[in-house]
């Protein structure tokens, strides 16, 4: 049954913020007897529009995906200096789960459906074939929430 808000009951990511991805995916990779992911490094602001709190921001992110698991994606995060709520998560939480992710249509809808409960955007931004918004909702639920959005 799909959530009324989301359009969607399936967590598709879980994402993790780390302080040194070559020695966090060194470990997963271990643990999980899995083959080590690629680590890539988001896009530039003039590719990815990021904007975070609503306003522009050169940040970027080392990014590994785990993806040798049946129903979800485990997304470790190591971010750049520069303001993002991954740099916000890490200097305030330290390490750890930073947001679940859920791949939806209509991403405009949701965020003024979320934004009836008190939950504003915290930060949005451009991959290669969609658009990322994470959803300012850790105060109220204890993890940010993605959206994800596939054109």
């Amino acid at each position: 049954m799909a959530n009324d808000i989301l359009g969607t009951d399936v967590v598709v990511q879980i994402g993790i913020i780390v302080r040194d991805i070559e020695k966090a995916v060194e470990e997963y990779s271990k643990i999980f007897g899995v083959e080590k992911p690629e680590i890539i490094i988001t896009d530039v602001y003039e590719k990815a529009k990021t904007q975070y709190k609503g306003s522009p921001t050169p940040a970027r992110a080392k990014l590994a995906f785990f993806k040798n698991f049946k129903n979800v994606e485990i997304e470790l995060i190591e971010p750049d200096e520069n303001p993002s709520t991954w740099r916000e998560f890490l200097d305030t939480h330290g390490e750890g789960v930073h947001h679940l992710g859920f791949l939806v249509k209509g991403t405009q809808k949701i965020i003024e459906d979320f934004k009836k409960n008190g939950i504003e955007v915290a930060q949005q931004g451009y991959y290669t074939g969609g658009m990322y918004t994470y959803l300012d909702s850790f105060e109220k639920i204890k993890f940010i929430i993605e959206l994800l959005e596939n054109f």
